[in-house]
């Protein structure tokens, strides 16, 4: 049993960050620290993507040569190559992120400017 929860580590810090965002999220009040949690969590689910999709044993990216004269006609051993399908989503939620990081930063901004505080209770209080 050890010996599984031992082999698996990854998934347990995965899981470890996961939860420390979303406690980040949900359990404190102010708004800086909230987007903080969001990013850690964020990054948590792309971290654990990208480790799922790492192959151990796959030699190469999938960039087969040919002769220059056409296609690939000989049979490739596809346990040999690398999928880069999930690296590439991967890439563009890292975009989103950033843009996700960079719309929260510019509300929080307004927000502070508005009320003066970055305590959700008080923003609701002062909202009443």
């Amino acid at each position: 049993m050890l010996d599984f929860i031992a082999s698996k580590y990854n998934y347990w810090v995965y899981i470890v960050l996961m939860m420390i965002g979303f406690y980040a999220m949900i359990g404190k009040t102010n708004l800086v620290k909230k987007i903080v949690g969001m990013n850690i969590f964020q990054t948590a689910i792309i971290l654990f993507y990208v480790s799922t999709a790492c192959k151990w044993g796959g030699a190469t990216l999938p960039i087969l040569k040919g002769s220059g004269h056409g296609p690939v006609t000989h049979a490739i051993n596809v346990s040999n190559y690398i999928n880069p399908l999930p690296h590439v989503l991967m890439l563009t939620a890292i975009v989103v992120m950033v843009a996700t990081l960079g719309v929260a930063v510019a509300i929080v901004i307004m927000i502070y400017r508005k009320f003066k505080t970055l305590n959700e209770d008080e923003i609701l209080k002062a909202m009443k």
